[in-house]
C-alpha cells in the first residue's frame, strides 16, 4: 500500500479563518513519526515557494512530495484564463517539487466550501472543457490529473460524479469523505470509475451530520469543526468494502490519509490520535 499523508489532517487548509495553521515541522514531523514517507504539499505558502527549498525541507525528514490540491473556477469563461494562470504556476511548483500529480478540484466562485450551485448544461461543456485545458497545462509539465469530486464545488453530488464520468476520459481522485458527503456510495463508484480511479483520499464521515449539511441545517465549516469527518472505519464511506474493491482491480497507486480537521488549540506533541487511528486502519486493512 502506497501509503501518503496531507496537511489538512493536521488542520492546514486554504480557506481563510478555517483555524489554527500549524508551522511544516510540526506537521511533517508527525508525518515521519506515523512511518508516512510521502505527502500532498497542502495549500500554497505552507511549504516554501522556492520548489527546491520544499525538496530540501522534506528530504531532511526523509519525506517526498506526490501532488498537491488545486482550485480552479472552469466554468465561467471570463474567469479561465486567470485560473489557468493560477493552475500553471501551481503545476510549474508541483513539478519542480518532485510531484507526480495535480489533484483538481473544480471550484465554484467563492471562498470556501459552504456555498452550492447546479451547473447549466452550456456551464457543464465549458466545464469539461475547462478540465481539458488543465490537463494540457499539468502534462507540459510531466504530471497527470485526478479530478476530484469534493463538497460546495461544481462536482459534488451523485449526478454530477456521474456526469463526469460519463461525458469525460479523465481519471478521478476517490475521495471516500467527500463522495459519501454529498449522498453518492463510494463503493460503487470506485466500481463504476474502475481503472480511472488515478489517485484516492482516504478519510471517512459521521452519517448524521453528513445528511445534516446535505439538507443545509448545518454549515459546512461547522460540520467540521463538529467532527464531520472520522478517523477511518468510524464513519459511513464503507472504507473496508472500498480498499477491497480497490485491491481487487489492482489500485497501484496513492492512498492518502485526509482527514479534514479545524483546530483551535496546538494537538499534544507527536502525531495526533486521529490520524495515528487512520493510519493503523489503512494498514491493516489496504
Amino acid at each position: 500500500m502506497k501509503l501518503a499523508a496531507a496537511p489538512i489532517s493536521w488542520g492546514v487548509c486554504e480557506v481563510p479563518d478555517w483555524g489554527l495553521q500549524l508551522a511544516p515541522a510540526r506537521v511533517l514531523d508527525d508525518m515521519r513519526a506515523l512511518g508516512v514517507h510521502s505527502t500532498e504539499a497542502g495549500p500554497p505558502g505552507f511549504l516554501p515557494a522556492d520548489p527546491a527549498a520544499a525538496r530540501r525541507l522534506l528530504d531532511a525528514r526523509g519525506l517526498r512530495l506526490i501532488g498537491g490540491f488545486v482550485t480552479a473556477v472552469l466554468h465561467e469563461s471570463g474567469r479561465r484564463k486567470d485560473e489557468l494562470a493560477s493552475v500553471k504556476r501551481q503545476a510549474e511548483w508541483l513539478a519542480a517539487g518532485g510531484s507526480e500529480l495535480v489533484v483538481l478540484a473544480p471550484a465554484l466562485a467563492q471562498t470556501g466550501y459552504s456555498g452550492a450551485a447546479e451547473l447549466a448544461d452550456g456551464d457543464w461543456r465549458q466545464l469539461f472543457e475547462g478540465i481539458d485545458r488543465v490537463v494540457e497545462i499539468a502534462d507540459a509539465s510531466g504530471l497527470s490529473v485526478a479530478v476530484h469530486p469534493h463538497w460546495g464545488t461544481a462536482i459534488e453530488r451523485p449526478n454530477h460524479i456521474e456526469r463526469f464520468l460519463e461525458a469525460t476520459r479523465h481519471a478521478l481522485c476517490l475521495d471516500t469523505g467527500h463522495i459519501a458527503l454529498g449522498g453518492a456510495d463510494p463503493l460503487e463508484v470506485a466500481r463504476d470509475a474502475g481503472a480511472r480511479v488515478r489517485h484516492v483520499h482516504l478519510k471517512d464521515v459521521d452519517g448524521a451530520l453528513a445528511a445534516r449539511v446535505r439538507d443545509g441545517s448545518v454549515s459546512y465549516n461547522d460540520a467540521v469543526r463538529d467532527g464531520l469527518f472520522r478517523p477511518l472505519g468510524e464513519g459511513v464511506a464503507r472504507i473496508a468494502d472500498v480498499l477491497r474493491e480497490l485491491g481487487k482491480t489492482g489500485y497501484a497507486g496513492w492512498y492518502v490519509l485526509e482527514q479534514d480537521v479545524m483546530l483551535d488549540r496546538e494537538p499534544a506533541p507527536g502525531p495526533p490520535e486521529w490520524i495515528a487511528r487512520s493510519a493503523a486502519y489503512a494498514r491493516k486493512h489496504g
